[in-house]
Parts: C-alpha cells; sequence; structure tokens
C-alpha cells in the first residue's frame, strides 16, 4: 500500500494540503509534520518520524516544503523500515498528483516518474 507524508514548516499549510487531498481520495493514508507544534514555525525530527510511522502504508511518497523539512526526512528515512520515496516537486501540487494517481492505482515507478517533471531545483 502507498501513502503520503506532508513535511511543511507551517501546521496550517500541511494539514489544509492533507484536507485538499482527502477531497479527492478517501482511501489513501495521508499523514502529516506541520510547524513545531500547531502555532510554531519549524520541523524537527521527532515529529517527522511520527508522522512515518504513524502512516500505515508500507510505501511512502514524502512531501516537503523547504531545506530543513528535507534534511529531518532525510534523517527519518535512516530510522524506519518503511520505504520513503522522497519527492523534490512542488508540494501542493506533486501531492495532489501523487493522491490523485494513487486513487487510480498507479505504481510507485509511474508516480515519480510523472512527479519527475515538477521537481523544484
Amino acid at each position: 500500500m502507498q501513502g503520503i507524508v506532508i513535511v511543511s514548516h507551517a501546521y496550517g499549510i500541511a494539514e489544509g494540503l492533507k484536507s485538499l487531498l482527502l477531497e479527492i481520495v478517501k482511501d489513501v493514508p495521508i499523514t502529516t509534520a506541520g510547524g513545531l507544534d500547531e502555532h510554531t514555525i519549524g520541523t524537527n525530527l521527532p515529529r517527522v518520524t511520527q508522522a512515518i510511522e504513524e502512516n500505515e502504508a508500507s510505501t511512502l511518497h514524502v512531501f516537503y516544503d523547504l531545506g530543513s523539512a528535507l534534511m529531518n526526512v532525510e534523517m527519518a528515512a535512516e530510522l524506519t523500515e518503511k520505504t520513503l520515496i522522497i519527492h523534490k516537486s512542488a508540494l501542493v501540487e506533486g501531492a495532489f498528483i501523487a493522491a490523485a494517481m494513487m486513487m487510480s492505482k498507479a505504481s510507485a515507478e509511474s508516480i515519480t516518474e510523472e512527479l519527475k517533471r515538477l521537481n523544484v531545483k
């Protein structure tokens, strides 16, 4: 099973994007690590790890907003047995396309290939 993890420096961005995605997909597990808490901007390893481990999927497509979020995702990847596919695509658009493709039962490889066009350099 595939799922989505959203990592953002802002709680509202992560939760808002999750709400948007749940409007189009009901059966894709989506977890978030937004902010240091509901009010404080930032990311940290414990929240990212928690979002990964709480997601029921074994293959996770991870989307993030800024560089230190990526750093925490990369560290968390070393601590889990789940398969993480870290996408460097635009956060909202990438997660939206991945969710839509998961709904149509697309493979992880085809999702990754499709999202390469949205990579942020």
